[in-house]
């Protein structure tokens, strides 16, 4: 029991849980801001009576109400675009603020496969050949001076 507590209170789960909840609410927003507005619009614009979800075709017997697709495209996309222009976005500008990219080591190809590996390394691993290591400069060093 204590080992289920501590996964529980873990700040993974808990930040999960609020996530799943917030995402929810945001849903319901967005769905409710689709059949108020934008539903009547798209329905007005098609010669629907302002109904849009309403639509359906029928088909051997069969009938298929395509405008409830219509509006679950429509509260996809803006679900996605507003997740990914306040969300996505500023994590990415955040992220690279704040957590720069690491030039990597300088690299060089094996002679024999032509894998691009460290310059000092002593073995490829790829193909594992035998290599003869370069020095490697470091930045500031008697190079620069």
């Amino acid at each position: 029991m204590k080992g289920f507590r501590t996964f529980l209170l873990r700040g993974n789960v808990v930040e999960l849980a609020v996530g799943i909840v917030i995402g929810a609410a945001f849903t319901a927003l967005v769905n409710g801001f689709v059949k108020a507005f934008l539903t009547p619009i798209v329905g007005l614009v098609s010669g629907a009576t302002g109904d849009f979800s309403a639509r359906t075709f029928h088909a051997s017997g069969v009938t298929f109400p395509y405008g409830i697709f219509i509006d679950a495209t429509i509260s996809f996309v803006i679900v996605a675009a507003v997740i990914y222009f306040l969300v996505v976005m500023p994590m990415n500008r955040m992220q690279e603020k704040f957590f720069p990219k690491a030039t990597g080591a300088p690299m060089r190809e094996c002679p024999e496969c032509l894998t691009a590996i460290p310059a000092a390394a002593k073995r490829c691993s790829a193909c594992t050949a035998p290599i003869a290591p370069t020095t490697v400069v470091p930045q500031g060093g008697p190079a620069d001076k």
